[in-house]
């Protein structure tokens, strides 16, 4: 069960026949808390640069404060933007939130594209909707994605959204390329394997899964459960002191078994981690990359 070494393996990311590596970068953490633009510039080029790392997905948003105006500085070099598979989201900017008409959608995105300096988007996602209704009418948001994509703005399409039927929904209309769920497949939930990895499968879409680190509770530091989010239940938030203790007193990295566990998954392409400088992307890979002990998958296996 233990993940191979060098370089990061790759997946196929449904009907997008692209291969990404099965980890790769949050941009949550390049726009929040005390992080300088220097920070942020050099933690994108280690994660796609170096031939040790090679992480070749970014994920952003208009939400997460800062990020794609960073991102963007990453990419004023020449050759930069060309090695990584770029996505942002649609919905979620703090201007215009919960805007998912026809005209939202496209300010949204040409707003995007300025601030990350590109011409195009490798992938825009629909980001957090608390109705699907507004994202499928007609002249919603998938339908101006589509006309994106037809002017070659957009690759592909996609949603980001905590809500599993949801999720059915979009991929119900044939539109949209990847879904891209949080919280939902980490060693606290497994809650996204009961229908929607296989639903997903079945309909050829590409499965993102962000969070599996449960938003730091499987970081390896001992978890500060009342400080926990609301996202996280209480029954999740002790199961993660009670792993953090077990890893802790079997001398394991809880970080290595919180990303792996999520590479075992295979219906799932890529797990998504958060970085907010060099050194945290470098900590992320060693924890993807270095081999577990079978032993110790069985032992998990018996907490879980």
């Amino acid at each position: 069960m233990s993940i191979q070494a060098n370089p990061l393996p790759r997946r196929r990311l449904g009907r997008t026949e692209l291969e990404v590596t099965c980890l790769g970068m949050g941009g949550a953490g390049l726009g929040r808390g005390e992080v300088t633009d220097d920070e942020a510039v050099e933690a994108v080029h280690r994660a796609i640069d170096a031939i040790d790392l090679g992480i070749n997905y970014l994920d952003t948003s208009p939400l997460y404060g800062e990020s794609e105006r960073r991102v963007g500085l990453a990419f004023a070099d020449s050759g930069w933007r060309e090695k990584i598979y770029l996505a942002t989201k649609t919905g979620t900017h703090p201007e215009w939130r919960g805007d998912y008409s026809a005209a939202g959608t496209r300010r949204s995105v040409e707003n995007s594209l300025r601030l990350l300096n590109t011409d195009y988007l490798d992938f825009c996602l629909v980001h957090d909707p608390n109705s699907m209704d507004p994202v499928v009418a007609k002249g919603g948001a998938l339908d101006e994605l589509q006309r994106m994509r037809e002017e070659g703005l957009i690759k592909f399409i996609g949603l980001g959204v905590r809500q599993h039927e949801f999720h059915k929904i979009a991929i119900e209309t044939g539109v949209v390329d990847v879904i891209l769920t949080y919280l939902d497949y980490t060693l606290l939930s497994q809650t996204a394997n009961e229908w929607l990895l296989p639903f997903a499968a079945e309909n050829d879409i590409g499965v993102i899964n962000g969070s599996p680190i449960a938003m730091g509770l499987l970081s390896g530091i001992e978890p500060d459960v009342s400080a926990k989010s609301d996202h996280i239940s209480d029954p999740e938030g002790e199961k993660a002191h009670q792993l953090w203790q077990w890893a802790n007193d079997n001398n394991l990295n809880l970080l290595n078994l919180a990303i792996q566990f999520c590479f075992c998954q295979p219906r799932i392409a890529m797990s998504l981690t958060g970085s907010k400088n060099a050194s945290e992307v470098e900590q992320n890979f060693a924890a993807a990359t270095t081999p577990v002990p079978e032993d110790v998958w069985e032992q998990l296996a018996v907490l879980l």
